[in-house]
């Protein structure tokens, strides 16, 4: 065969190419080498994470171009096998200017089929074996019910979940462990494996109380467009000393005396004039051992107070005063321009206050939980409340607090409660990777779970500490799923997949819901994006988690962007659910989306199966 000479173009890609690879691994020489800490089944893992993080240092769209142009491979589905996709590159290339491949030197590169090897076997040690039909594993976050209803827990295997989740921030040790012992027996009646993932709860920054507000009942019967009653509000009345609960159907529950009831019949009339001054009617339609039921066809307000007289009796014994009543729970209104003074004290929030002309004599203002984090806020950074719905701008750091201008809320406000989320993406907080609380959790942990969520992590100390508590405590070695759900911990992904690779198993977390928050949520598809690639040039194990299938879960019926979303989990190893009303249903329909995904994407490379739509289309012809 005669030879060709080469073109410049080539000789200047062949160049290019090579430095690219030499630049590879001797990154990944210095950066890993044969370094003792990485567990010895992740150490080639670890140095294709290396090689994939050198590759996307580098803008690479004007060469995937160019090898585009010759019919190569532009490097775009390289995470899994790094350097060998860049070899293949080279030797084609080689051939194409007639000259031999040159060897290179140091450890052999992970194989086009080794890398995926090595993500199936990563995961299987953390998640489980494969399940029949579908490549991807479903979580289910366990609701409360788990703990005293075996029969759900039953259902949810059954229905397809593989992985148990248990959120240490809710229930508690004993309400745990009756959870795992029903996956137990649901495990041995069908069969089937089920791993357990228990979650730490993590430094809970968030609002502190709001003042109550005041101690009204609102009640209204239901009507039509018209106006027309259709159902009367439905008013339960009872003796305090009784001690019964109260139905849950009941619009109000009012206290009241029980020797006035004891002398109501039904079929009675009770007529009060209400809180707000005006007369109304309950008619009684049954009553029992302290308490009965009244109707009211008007809206009305309860208040401790309130006489209420039985109509037709006179004397003492035909009137009751209610007793009395809980506060409604407050909120603060907060609008764009607002002033709101985060401060470093559990004092009862409380609503700006104004003069007659409506300006600001005192700001809301609201308290926080863990108020250290005020040392770490500099003026200018981000505030972002109750899962951002509402966003500021920190104007002022001081020992009264932080004064925070808000800066996003809807147009006519948003009320802002007690125990509500606060995220400070731009304040690098110091604050502890376990608290106190995850210390004790740990204890049961290490003993029941085959996997610890670490919740917050956000740098190579917080991996740390929790693999030297978890060594301390010597009594199990959950794997370690890095939960990554703020900025930082997305900035620091790399690291910290290198410190969690020490272990035999570890995972990562997306948890898309404060993630979404703090880099904001115009980013989160990219962010998502990167995390997965990062992730499979680990070949780590990746749990597409927050709000799949909420809306299906929680009221029965999917939304059409969120069935996508879960067609889009499918890019992960696994797909987490939260809990409830209809989560059966929605294990359910997650679990054939994910049949059906799976034969159409393996990670992010389309499988070309036959098309149904080319198959009508030639039926046509």
């Amino acid at each position: 065969m005669k030879k060709t000479k080469p073109e410049p173009a080539l000789d200047a890609l062949l160049e290019e190419i090579g430095d690219l690879r030499t630049c590879l691994a001797d990154l990944a020489d210095k950066a890993v080498g044969s370094a003792e800490a990485i567990h010895p089944l992740h150490r080639d893992s670890a140095r294709n994470l290396v090689h994939y993080l050198a590759l996307r240092q580098r803008d690479l769209r004007p060469l995937q171009a160019r090898l585009a142009e010759l019919g190569l491979s532009s490097l775009g589905r390289c995470e899994s096998h790094v350097l060998a996709s860049v070899d293949a590159v080279l030797n084609v290339l080689h051939r194409l200017v007639g000259r031999p491949a040159p060897a290179h030197g140091g450890p052999a590169p992970i194989g086009f089929e080794a890398g995926a090897h090595l993500l199936n076997g990563h995961t299987e040690a953390l998640l489980g074996e494969v399940p029949v039909g579908r490549n991807v594993r479903i979580m289910v976050t366990m609701p409360s019910e788990a703990a005293l209803d075996y029969q759900l827990v039953h259902d949810l295997l059954a229905g397809g979940m593989n992985c148990m989740r248990i959120n240490c921030a809710h229930d508690e040790p004993g309400a745990w462990l009756r959870m795992i012992d029903h996956l137990r027996r649901a495990e041995q009646a069908l069969q089937r494996r089920c791993k357990v993932l228990m979650d730490l709860a993590g430094p809970k920054l968030r609002t502190g109380p709001v003042a109550p507000g005041p101690k009204v009942k609102k009640v209204r019967p239901q009507r039509d467009a018209f106006g027309r009653v259709t159902a009367p509000a439905r008013v339960w009345l009872h003796a305090p000393q009784a001690g019964t609960e109260a139905p849950s159907e009941a619009d109000a529950v009012l206290p009241v005396g029980a020797g006035w009831l004891r002398r109501l019949a039904e079929g009675d009339r009770v007529v009060f004039e209400d809180a707000a001054g005006r007369m109304r009617r309950l008619d009684i339609v049954e009553v029992g051992a302290g308490c009965a039921w009244g109707l009211c066809a008007s809206t009305a307000y309860f208040a401790p107070g309130v006489v209420l007289r039985r109509e037709g009796r006179r004397g003492k014994n035909s009137r009751v005063r209610v007793g009395d009543l809980p506060p409604q729970e407050n909120a603060l209104l907060l609008r764009q321009g607002d002033l709101l003074l985060l401060t470093p004290d559990e004092k009862p929030g409380e609503p700006a206050s104004f003069d007659r002309n409506g300006r600001v004599l005192t700001p809301a203002r609201i308290g926080c939980t863990l108020p250290q984090v005020f040392a770490d806020v500099r003026p200018g950074d981000a505030v972002w409340l109750d899962d951002g719905r509402i966003g500021g701008t920190v104007e002022k750091v001081g020992r009264a607090g932080l004064r925070v201008r808000i800066v996003r809320a809807r147009p006519n406000g948003e009320r802002l409660r007690a125990d509500k989320g606060i995220n400070l993406p731009d304040s690098l907080l110091r604050l502890p990777a376990l608290t106190e609380q995850d210390r004790d959790d740990l204890r049961f942990i290490v003993e029941h779970a085959d996997m610890v969520a670490l919740s917050f992590a956000n740098s190579v100390e917080d991996v740390e500490a929790l693999s030297a508590e978890i060594a301390r405590l010597g009594r199990g070695t959950p794997a370690i799923v890095l939960k990554i759900e703020t900025r930082r911990g997305f900035d620091q992904l790399p690291s910290m997949l290198l410190a969690a690779m020490r272990g035999a198993a570890c995972g990562v977390m997306i948890a898309r819901g404060d993630l979404a928050v703090e880099c904001g949520y115009e980013r989160l598809a990219e962010v998502q994006e990167e995390m997965l690639w990062v992730c499979e040039a680990a070949h780590v194990p990746v749990i597409w988690a927050t709000q799949v299938l909420e809306t299906l879960a929680k009221e029965g019926i999917p939304s059409r962007a969120e069935i996508t979303d879960a067609a889009m989990g499918h890019r992960a190893e696994c797909v987490m659910l939260n809990k409830g009303p209809h989560i059966l249903r929605a294990v359910q329909t997650l679990d054939d989306i994910l049949h059906r995904m799976r034969r159409h994407q393996d990670k992010k490379r389309p499988v070309l199966r036959q098309l149904r739509l080319a198959r009508s289309f030639a039926a046509e012809e």
